[in-house]
This record gives C-alpha cells, structure tokens and sequence, in this order.
C-alpha cells in the first residue's frame, strides 16, 4: 500500500510514463498508424488524469516543499520550476480541447492544436521528472 510519502515517486514515474507516451503517440500517427496513435493518446490522458489526482493529494496533505539548496542551482530549479507549472496550468485545456477536436473527427484542427500541445506536453512532462529529481533527489 502506498503512503503519501511515496506519491512524488510516484508522480515523477507518472510523468515519465506520460512523457513516453505522447512521445510514441506521435511516432505513431507520423506512421499513420491511427489505432496505435489512439491508444497511446488515450493511455496518456488516463496517466495524466492520475498524475493529476495524485499530486493533488500530496499537496493537500503535505503542502509546499521548500528547495533547500541556494545558489546557481536554485537558480536553475526555479527557472525550470516557474515554467514548468505555468505551462502545467495551459496544458490543460489544450489537451482537453486537442481530445475533444479527435473525438469529434474534425481532424484538420486536431492537427493544428495537436502542433502545439505536442511539445508542451512533453515539455512538462520532462520538466515534471526535472522537478521532481531536482527536489527530492539532490
């Protein structure tokens, strides 16, 4: 059983898992093979959606975690940090809007957003596991 302690491992393995799959999505669709691409986009959001829950009941039960190192690297980890979560907060709605678009078949705006949404959801994703190695790791 899984304490709240173990939720960031949890979370940054989550993000891992969601990095990939974008990842292969992508690789997917580029080979035209839709089913595949389908699958691992809908395993991305089901991963997502867990993630999600997840680091919503750690923060509730345990709050901010301070980065306790100072200097350049705190620079760093702020930086990817700050970035990090504000593109966290507008992928949301861009991957919601990018699922609703393929749901629906109107693939040629799926197409556009999903141009977008591609690297930034990866690039929370990466930055998520940065996060989380950089705060509890180091």
């Amino acid at each position: 059983m899984l304490n709240v302690t173990d939720l960031p491992s949890l979370n940054a393995l989550l993000n891992l898992t969601n990095g990939i799959l974008v990842a292969f999505g992508v690789y997917f669709i580029r080979q035209r093979r839709i089913k595949a691409h389908k699958a691992c986009m809908i395993a991305a959001l089901v991963v997502s959606t867990l993630f999600l829950s997840s680091y919503l009941v750690y923060h509730y039960q345990v709050g901010s975690i301070r980065f306790e190192h100072e200097g350049w690297i705190r620079t760093i980890y702020m930086s990817i940090l700050v970035s990090h979560t504000a593109l966290a907060i507008v992928i949301v709605p861009m991957v919601l809007r990018t699922v609703y678009l393929a749901w629906h078949e109107r693939l040629a705006q799926h197409v556009w957003i999903a141009r977008w949404t591609f690297p930034i959801w990866i690039y929370v994703s990466v930055t998520g596991v940065a996060v989380y190695l950089m705060l509890y790791r180091m």
